[in-house]
């Protein structure tokens, strides 16, 4: 398969791509541009990433930050940040992307232990893992030519707990390795509608 992995340098990204890369063609897309430049708030840049890389059997989405703050410090400004990254940019992804995935290809996008596990200053960033998983499952009764979408939910990872760790009091982290077998169970596998959780 020709699959596009967006994110493909963050902890999560590079896990998919060292799981997926022996099988398969891999496109690393991400701000930082290892084979593609994209920047997921922006349309235009998503138009042009579909452009350059031509059609693709697959889709993944590992890409997508949002603000931790106390909810009494969270404005609406700083609640844009999620949601114009991690749930439009991911949408956006989709929605741009129908007509580049061959039939029966899939897309599988991202969200995250917040939306049913919360934590002190994470209301914006379990929102808009709550709006993803909404979107995965509507969309998949619609998607056409045999397209199959899901999402992965990951714990805390591993690799992520010297930056985040302090943030996830008792939660046990799981290694990236791990979660990248969600995606790769997402792409070679035959469901659809679903958010596979990596607790």
């Amino acid at each position: 398969m020709r699959i596009i992995v967006v994110g493909a340098s963050g902890t999560i990204g590079r896990a998919v791509v060292q799981e997926l890369g022996n099988k398969h063609e891999i496109i690393r897309a991400g701000r930082n541009g290892l084979d593609v430049k994209v920047d997921m708030t922006s349309v235009e840049s998503i138009k042009n990433m579909y452009e350059q890389v031509g059609k693709v059997d697959a889709v993944i989405s590992t890409a997508g930050s949002a603000h931790y703050a106390p909810l009494t410090e969270l404005t609406p400004e700083l609640n844009e940040i999620g949601i114009n990254y991690k749930l439009k940019g991911q949408m956006n992804l989709v929605l741009l992307g129908m007509d580049y995935v061959n039939d029966y290809g899939s897309f599988t996008l991202t969200t995250g232990i917040l939306m049913d596990d919360p934590i002190p200053q994470g209301a914006s960033a379990a929102m808009v893992n709550g709006g993803v998983k909404a979107f995965v499952k509507a969309a998949a009764i619609e998607m056409p030519r045999g397209i199959r979408i899901n999402s992965v939910s990951p714990n805390l990872v591993q690799e992520s707990l010297e930056k985040f760790g302090n943030m996830f009091p008792g939660f046990e982290a799981v290694p990236a390795s791990r979660v990248a077998l969600a995606y790769r169970k997402s792409v070679e596998g035959a469901q659809t509608g679903q958010n596979y959780e990596v607790y």
